[in-house]
């Protein structure tokens, strides 16, 4: 919610989810957590990823670059070098570890929206074709096509049959 409506998240909503999460956790063990349990740990603030694969997401502060707009921000430089000096301009950096390339580009349209998309274009290229196959002159021989109807009509000459009633 705190991003559709561009607001920053402060120290004081982290705490009271912190809070909200321990309430939970109270709720349902009321005994309490072992102290080994990794939500514990992480309650403490003692949690060790050592070993585990949620280490290898941790990047050391000294071995991590920040990009932005396919450009590496470097160390000692105002974010005014980088960004520019717009006030209102939504900056969204991406972290890197150093020495690898720029972070991949994220998708224009979602995969639903490509899907969407692909299903409308298939839609209307059939509706194409069916026009295109339909484009004979049959309809010239229906009776509202026909430009001398009104004359027939006024004249009387409508409903003539040469055969005997």
């Amino acid at each position: 919610k705190l991003v559709q409506a561009d607001q920053c998240v402060t120290c004081d909503q982290i705490n009271e989810a912190l809070q909200q999460l321990k309430g939970a956790v109270m709720i349902v063990y009321p005994m309490g957590l072992p102290p080994y349990d990794p939500i514990e740990l992480e309650f403490k603030n003692q949690e060790e990823l050592e070993g585990t694969q949620d280490s290898l997401d941790v990047i050391p502060e000294a071995d991590l670059t920040l990009w932005f707009s396919g450009k590496e921000m470097h160390r000692g430089k105002l974010l005014s070098d980088s960004v520019g000096k717009n006030e209102k301009t939504k900056v969204i950096v991406k972290i890197q570890k150093k020495g690898n390339a720029a972070p991949a580009r994220e998708r224009v349209v979602s995969d639903d929206e490509q899907k969407q998309m692909m299903a409308y274009y298939y839609r209307k290229q059939q509706e194409l074709k069916k026009l295109e196959e339909n484009e004979d002159n049959s309809y010239m021989d229906s009776e509202w096509a026909d430009r001398n109807s009104l004359k027939r009509t006024f004249q009387g000459l409508n409903d003539i049959k040469w055969k005997p009633r």
